[in-house]
């Protein structure tokens, strides 16, 4: 028995920590064994599949169960937004695509497909961990880039596109007011302090307001905000 005084044996960090299980897609098989090196380096993620098709993929998310598929824009085969589309109503399972550019046609269709995030090929490899780290619990995330380049895709149009009124009618005032700054582009802590909110509060209405109207993520409650003209849409010249 060890003296009262010793200290206690702790087990190391990475072997406690509960690993992302994740399948990788990409195209050409160098940029993927490299995309493979980088998540499993600090070994919270573990690469349980590799594809270079879409078809590829649907077969190896079916089979393996993934926490996280990380699907190539540009993939060969089925495209990447028939494929987030499929992969969403077999699975669920959580959707992030690597684009190549921010110019990529495929991203907002993907994020309208149900993706829940998107990041460019170029992202630091830090930051690419931490994206399966939050996609895997459930939640989204969109580089600022995209964010900026979503709300602006949506202020662009002259005019809501036909207004849902009975959506709009199941959230309360403070939801309404959430779902707008959302479309604004701030984070739940903005928006607390915008609300005056504690951040807890702020995130509590974000998450009701998107079980209300079936978002997955907060790129769809930007789609909802312009659409049903919560957030309506700067005049042209202002």
């Amino acid at each position: 028995m060890p003296a009262e005084d010793s200290p206690i044996p702790i087990a190391p960090l990475r072997a406690v920590r509960q690993s992302s299980r994740v399948i990788l897609s990409e195209g050409e098989a160098l940029v993927r064994a490299g995309l493979r090196a980088l998540l499993e380096e600090d070994g919270t993620v573990t690469v349980v599949g590799e594809a270079a098709t879409g078809e590829e993929v649907l077969d190896l998310a079916g089979r393996l169960k993934p926490d996280v598929v990380l699907l190539d824009a540009g993939l060969p085969g089925l495209d990447s937004v028939e494929t987030t589309r499929r992969l969403l109503a077999d699975s669920g399972v959580p959707v992030m695509l690597l684009a190549t550019s921010e110019a990529d046609d495929h991203t907002f269709a993907a994020l309208r497909a149900g993706a829940s995030g998107v990041l460019l090929k170029d992202t630091e490899p830090s930051e690419l961990v931490r994206a399966v780290a939050v996609l895997a619990r459930g939640d989204a995330l969109l580089s600022p880039s995209f964010t900026r380049r979503l709300i602006a895709d949506f202020a662009s149009r002259p005019e809501p596109i036909q207004p849902n009124d009975e959506r709009v009618a199941v959230l309360t005032a403070r939801e309404r007011e959430v779902v707008a700054l959302v479309a604004m582009g701030l984070s739940n802590g903005e928006i607390a302090e915008e609300l005056v909110l504690s951040p807890a509060t702020a995130r509590t209405h974000v998450s009701r307001a998107m079980v209300k109207l079936g978002s997955r993520d907060r790129s769809q409650l930007v789609v909802f905000a312009y659409n049903s003209g919560l957030v309506l849409q700067p005049a042209a010249g202002a």
